[in-house]
């Protein structure tokens, strides 16, 4: 019960990298931090012609094809999320023992049992975020599979 939660000024440091990191990369994956043309705003111009290019196909096995391959790679992610939040749930369990192994380490700062729980819980939190990320991007994919599948044949060939 005497174990107080204190963060050193490592994991201060440590945290405030982490947050202007995921910040800075949200701005460049947003096209914000450049003038030239992001990935993601590249991508967006392929997709377009991608879908221009499947409405003119009769057979779209290739597109469908593409989409399972996509959308496999994104429930892999999604479930890799899972599994690893339950990796997270078994660390808290086992605080206690992690905590002394790792004091065990010649890592110079130790971390009391409260502050450990606290960083795994912060995984959590990270690791939950990207399961639904995927899970939305899963969902979308799920949309875009029924837009194809929905597209007409072209005019003159049926």
């Amino acid at each position: 019960m005497g174990d107080s939660f204190h963060l050193s000024t490592a994991d201060l440091v440590a945290l405030a990298f982490f947050l202007f990191v995921w910040v800075l990369h949200t701005l460049a994956s947003d096209g914000k931090l450049v003038s030239r043309m992001s990935l993601t705003t590249a991508m967006n111009v392929q997709r377009e012609a991608w879908m221009r290019t499947m409405a003119e196909r009769e057979i779209r096995i290739v597109d469908t094809a593409i989409m399972a391959g996509l959308q496999q790679g994104t429930a892999f992610f999604a479930s890799s999320s899972l599994i690893a939040i339950g990796g997270c749930f078994a660390l808290v369990g086992a605080s206690d023992q992690v905590v002394s192994m790792l004091s065990d380490l010649p890592l110079g700062a130790t971390s009391s049992r409260s502050a450990f729980q606290m960083k795994v819980f912060g995984l959590v939190l990270i690791l939950a975020y990207s399961f639904f990320k995927f899970g939305w991007a899963y969902r979308l994919f799920n949309y875009c599979s029924i837009l194809i599948g929905a597209v007409p044949i072209p005019h003159g060939e049926a």
